[in-house]
């Protein structure tokens, strides 16, 4: 395929190409597709959290087939091992050395499916990819080829057999993404297509080329020093022992956000806005993004957990406080 952005292809002539090309597999699901691809654009990773059978996989698997490159899927279980995931160091007779088997970790794109189904040591196993794009394995760091996206998906933790995630492990997605149930229509289409012959896999929008001068171009989209502050300001009344932190924030939750969510909320807001067709990010790229930027980075209170106070609602009353 001729590289969309050196052909002259309007950025969001490419989006709307590929949320198209999902959506033949996934139905009604536009928004979930977009925030995919922003995360995709600001070099970020994706945790994709819902019940069982809403599409989450799919989603993943669609999305990877659609930017062409390459692509693993890791079933996680209880008695997976950290190098079924980073690969291992095999001895070789033939040359009485040591040699190193790549796990499926190295890929372009990596569907971490139900990633909560395997305890917090296995789950570590993905950290410094994600921070660096690298793994370390006795002794020596190989590098991953960019780009790299992890799609993680997990099952809300209130089912039987799931391991919360680290606030580490969790830190290090740029986006959390809830599928929720299809309305009426989507759902019969959505049983329609799946009763009917299949139709293959989908056609490749996106290269790897496309992809790298995509996360270039977010990367110098300039950002005015005010949207900046709007977002640390965001982040930092999240954490009740800020001064700016209001009482709900105080009351209900026990630990916000980080500097990595003030990071994200720029990157993203940035992929935003070149998806959009503009030149610069606004506030208003950074307060449509503050939902899934930031939710899975709080740690509720027992309080909050007690009268079943969810972080949208506090996120939803963070975005009324803080006002630009």
């Amino acid at each position: 395929m001729t590289d969309g952005l050196r052909a002259g292809v309007p950025v969001q002539e490419l989006a709307t190409a590929v949320a198209d090309a999902v959506e033949q597999a996934v139905i009604g699901k536009r928004e979930a597709v977009e925030l995919v691809l922003f995360a995709l654009l600001a070099d970020g990773h994706v945790l994709i959290e819902d019940l069982p059978g809403l599409g989450k996989t799919l989603l993943a698997r669609s999305f990877a087939q659609v930017c062409a490159m390459d692509f693993a899927r890791i079933q996680f279980t209880p008695d997976l091992i950290p190098s079924d995931i980073t690969g291992a160091s095999i001895y070789d007779r033939s040359s009485g050395s040591l040699t190193f088997e790549r796990g499926p970790i190295f890929t372009n794109i990596l569907l971490a499916d139900e990633i909560n189904r395997t305890p917090p040591k296995t789950q570590a196993a993905l950290l410094q990819a994600m921070e660096e794009q690298r793994v370390t394995a006795s002794g020596t760091t190989h590098v991953i080829e960019a780009p790299y996206l992890v799609f993680a998906t997990q099952n809300p933790i209130e089912q039987e057999g799931t391991y919360p995630l680290p606030e580490a492990q969790l830190d290090r997605f740029m986006l959390q993404i809830e599928m929720n149930y299809p309305n009426a229509d989507d759902e019969l289409e959505i049983v329609r297509r799946n009763t009917s012959p299949d139709p293959g896999s989908l056609s490749g929008v996106l290269t790897r080329e496309t992809i790298l001068d995509l996360q270039a171009m977010v990367r110098r989209v300039p950002v005015a020093n005010h949207v900046v502050a709007h977002a640390v300001d965001l982040v930092r009344a999240s954490r009740p022992a800020d001064g700016s932190a209001f009482d709900t924030i105080k009351q209900f939750v026990s630990f916000g956000a980080g500097p990595r969510a003030s990071q994200a909320l720029v990157l993203a807001a940035k992929a935003r806005a070149v998806l959009d067709g503009r030149f610069a990010a606004e506030v208003d790229d950074v307060r449509a993004l503050a939902l899934p930027v930031l939710r899975h980075r709080f740690v509720m209170s027992f309080r909050a957990e007690a009268e079943g106070v969810k972080p949208a609602q506090v996120i939803s009353e963070l975005l009324q406080k803080k006002r630009p």
